[in-house]
């Protein structure tokens, strides 16, 4: 999608640049940064920061069905969570899309037919949408055709699950939450339970399969990870893998091994608003305090991101720059993506625009394209409309 804006400053604003919050201006001009004397909106009361980069984001499930029994359109689907992501400073974000054996919108088909969708719908996407495949590590049969699909629709983000013996345990301790996610996949909690003992016959073929994977996506320049270690052995196996982005450690254990190996570690953006784990497992927040999380991810929450980083201010955890680091800058450096991630000269104009007293996002711009604006930004933009408009001429 195109429709830039003209060439602007963005003036009276605080910026997060060079590492430090300052009342700099921010020029943009063909969807770049730049320092140009352009015509200028007055942001007095604001602060510019970086586009959010979301490495992780499942909320938008929701979109695809709001109810497990009411599915709408995936075109439909995808510009909800395309003006979701957006209106919370969204500038890229990976829809985390299972390819398992849960089956519903788990499994392999809908992964493909999504990652179809998608490539249909990203010439009018606001945001830069991408597909992250979470792939169940006992879904061997179709590890081949995960692999043709990834090379396909140049899927570049993998992270291996494994959810057996959670779904085990619900079951032997928690089965009407079992039969509930059976449900939700059109199966029975007897039938889920049938696909569980089957995909544990395979365990076998598990390890040889997933070197073939990562020799694969090592070729392809595939960036790849694991989802849920449980402990430090889990995240040292995959870390020798090739396996390593650490995504939601469920303790400090494999934290730790991460940390001691140089592979960055992602946790949840609600962990820390809401102030713990909703499953029970380690605190985001005390990993951040500790300095073994390098990114925050939406995971089924796009507003958590920038309260996320704010809560971790307000708590004296981090300062603005180091918070707002954990969902731009850091995350543009996992994903060796140098074009984002910080407000430079010459790197793409993904900014954000928040109130400093209401910490509202009012405005969002990807690439150069305003994609979200409201409220007393809208109007100061309004305002400066007519000039812009005249300097355009």
């Amino acid at each position: 999608m195109e429709n830039r804006l003209s060439p602007l400053r963005l003036r009276g604003a605080t910026a997060l640049r060079d590492g430090k919050m300052q009342d700099r201006t921010v020029a943009i001009a063909g969807g770049r940064i730049d320092a140009g004397p352009y015509p200028a909106v007055d942001l007095t009361g604001y602060y510019i920061l970086p586009g959010i980069i979301d490495l992780h984001g499942d909320a938008f499930e929701r979109h695809v069905a709001p109810r497990p029994s009411a599915p709408f359109p995936l075109s439909m689907a995808l510009r909800g969570a395309d003006q979701d992501a957006a209106a919370n400073g969204v500038t890229t974000a990976w829809l985390a899309q299972s390819w398992s054996w849960e089956g519903g919108h788990r499994s392999p088909d809908f992964a493909e037919r999504l990652m179809m969708a998608l490539a249909e719908y990203r010439p009018r996407a606001l945001t830069d949408l991408r597909i992250q495949i979470r792939y169940e590590t006992h879904e061997t049969d179709s590890a081949d055709r995960m692999l043709a699909a990834v090379r396909r629709y140049a899927i570049d983000y993998v992270v291996f699950n494994n959810h057996l013996s959670e779904a085990l345990t619900m079951w032997a301790e928690r089965p009407h939450e079992l039969e509930g996610w059976a449900k939700r996949n059109g199966r029975t909690g007897a039938q889920m339970m049938e696909v569980v003992e089957t995909a544990r016959t395979r365990a076998h073929e598990v390890p040889r399969k997933l070197c073939r994977l990562a020799e694969a996506f090592d070729a392809l320049g595939v960036t790849y990870g694991s989802h849920d270690d449980p402990d430090g052995e889990t995240r040292e196996t995959f870390s020798m893998l090739g396996a390593r982005i650490c995504e939601f450690p469920t303790a400090f254990a494999p934290a730790n091994v991460a940390r001691a190996v140089g592979d960055p570690v992602l946790m949840g953006a609600p962990n820390v608003v809401r102030g713990g784990s909703q499953a029970g497992n380690i605190s985001a927040t005390a990993l951040v305090r500790a300095g073994k999380c390098d990114a925050l991810v939406s995971d089924y929450h796009y507003p958590a991101l920038a309260r996320a980083a704010f809560a971790l201010v307000d708590e004296g955890v981090l300062d603005l720059p180091g918070a707002w680091a954990l969902i731009s800058a850091n995350p543009a450096q996992i994903m060796q993506m140098p074009d984002r991630g910080v407000i430079e000269q010459g790197k793409r104009a993904d900014l954000v625009v928040i109130h400093k007293e209401t910490r509202t996002v009012e405005c969002t711009i990807a690439g150069g394209r305003i994609t979200y604006l409201a409220g007393e930004a809208a109007l100061r933009f309004v305002d400066a409309a007519q000039p812009l408009r005249m300097a355009a001429e």
